[in-house]
């Protein structure tokens, strides 16, 4: 391959990037070119002495892939938060497909040539706008065309279609790539976008969104900033790390489309590769929230599906699981902690019911500390947000909103494993589209189940002798109070650790 071709390289090839940013540290110096001169003459690929590349050290090329489906609310404030970066990437491709709005009008609005300044150094970049038309791969296929366009440069900037960019994340993620080049993915910090949304249902479940965001955020940030996903809303991806996945996987493009959950398949193959996967430290972008119950279920129903796909053999592909990945640790957690959650919260609603029916129950102020505890983990965690205001504050203390967004979370896991374990074949980004739309009644189900169960519950409890519901209770009030302890102990442990000066 000569070396003008773009496309794969040798993984013997060596080439110093240097980020285009005057913040750059020592510790993105590239070392002495003798050191580098011994390195590559005595490396041996083959049985041929490898060819040494340049030692001359040069600045890294990024280009930037936006994939948009039905963006026409939010892909013009996309491409202007990131034509106003402190460090522009070197190309915009905004790759659109299955669309019937004007996203494509729009986004041809920006098209051409665009130049910015910043602290005297000029920055040039190109903005191409492809419209694929139907794509039967949708948002996987985008990804991959985008891919496909970007061979030859050393960086793919993912940005998604609804997710804005702090003006210097460009600038920052670059930075901490080329100051680590063991790092094959790099995500943003995410957040929700809440400037431009009214209603009560809308700035709840914004509220109980940017809180799930910032606990997910703070746990990869303080697990060694080893990151589970790199989202597809704003990750910064090492051509390098995809080109090894390709080969390593037989793949003709580094994202497959028999995931749910592509952005979680591609990191769990970047970590296999012998790369790391990482969340950076400041850099930061702001993602469109789900603004009804809907479409919240759509989406988070795909994801929560998606993980558990990862776990065992899935129904599609050649995905066989993979329990024990170390990008999976974090994902285990969640599972088992909102199995406990799922627990307590209807088995303390279950004897509770049976108690006040017999006249049993007895209130007991050590049931409030649980809560207590959620309350004061919430709000430290609410006054880590870097843009924390007044609604994120009253969410957490209030504990009510945050406990009815618990429910919410609790039926979007309980459809997840359900579609799961009964080996459904459904199309979960076809069902997010849908309820995104408008369309669907799926969000509904879990307080169907929910109102089955209680009626079901309470039905066989009303046939019990007294003996036999006093045994019941005698045995579940036990049982629940050690699962709440545990529950406590954890949450305990997540309050008093230390944040280490991060915020999400």
């Amino acid at each position: 391959m000569t070396e003008s071709s773009p496309g794969l390289r040798r993984a013997t090839d060596r080439q110093i990037l240097l980020p285009r940013s005057a913040k750059a540290g020592p510790l993105a110096l590239p070392p002495a070119v003798p050191q580098l001169s011994d390195l590559e003459n005595v490396e041996v690929v083959s049985g041929e002495i490898a060819v040494a590349a340049t030692a001359t050290p040069r600045n890294a090329t990024i280009s930037c892939i936006i994939p948009c489906y039905n963006e026409q609310e939010t892909i013009a404030d996309v491409l202007k938060s990131l034509l106003s970066q402190t460090r522009l990437p070197d190309v915009i491709h905004v790759i659109i497909n299955n669309t019937d709005d004007d996203t494509p009008e729009i986004a041809r609005g920006f098209e051409g040539r665009h130049t910015r300044t910043v602290k005297g150094e000029e920055f040039v970049t190109h903005v191409h706008v492809h419209d694929m038309g139907a794509n039967p791969d949708k948002k996987v296929g985008a990804l991959n065309y985008g891919y496909f366009l970007s061979r030859g440069f050393d960086y793919i900037l993912g940005v998604d279609g609804d997710t804005t960019l702090a003006r210097d994340a460009v600038e920052r993620l670059e930075l901490e790539m080329t100051d680590d080049p063991r790092i094959g993915g790099l995500s943003a910090i995410y957040s929700i976008d809440k400037s431009r949304y009214k209603g009560l249902m809308a700035r709840f479940l914004i509220a109980g969104q940017r809180a799930q965001f910032a606990a997910f955020n703070m746990d990869n940030l303080l697990r060694g900033r080893n990151m589970a996903v790199l989202g597809g809303q704003c990750s910064l991806f090492s051509i390098r790390a995809l080109e090894t996945v390709m080969v390593r996987h037989h793949q003709q493009a580094p994202w497959v489309r028999d995931s749910e959950v592509e952005d979680s398949k591609l990191s769990l193959q970047i970590k296999d590769a012998g790369y790391s996967t990482k969340i950076s430290a400041t850099a930061r972008a702001y993602v469109g929230p789900m603004t009804n119950l809907r479409a919240l279920h759509g989406q988070q129903v795909k994801w929560n599906f998606g993980a558990i796909d990862l776990f065992w053999p899935g129904t599609r592909g050649d995905n066989q699981g993979q329990p024990l990945h170390p990008n999976l640790r974090l994902r285990w957690y969640e599972n088992i902690s909102m199995l406990f959650n799922i627990a307590s919260r209807l088995g303390f609603l279950l004897l509770l019911v049976a108690a006040l029916s017999i006249h049993a129950f007895v209130f007991n102020p050590i049931w409030l500390i649980p809560p207590a505890v959620a309350a004061l983990l919430n709000l430290r965690l609410a006054l880590a947000m870097k843009d924390k205001s007044a609604s994120d504050i009253l969410y957490a203390a209030l504990v009510l909103p945050a406990e009815l967004y618990m429910w919410i979370r609790m039926g979007h896991f309980v459809s997840a494993w359900t579609q799961f374990l009964a080996k459904t074949d459904k199309d979960n980004w076809a069902a997010q589209a849908n309820a995104e739309k408008g369309k669907g009644s799926a969000y509904v189900m879990p307080l169907v189940v929910l109102l089955a169960i209680l009626g079901g519950a309470i039905y066989a409890w009303s046939q019990q002798s007294v003996g036999v519901q006093s045994a019941i209770l005698s045995l579940g009030w036990p049982i629940l109070y050690i699962a709440t302890i545990a529950q406590t102990v954890f949450m305990l442990r997540k309050l008093f650790r230390r944040h280490r000066a991060f915020t999400v």
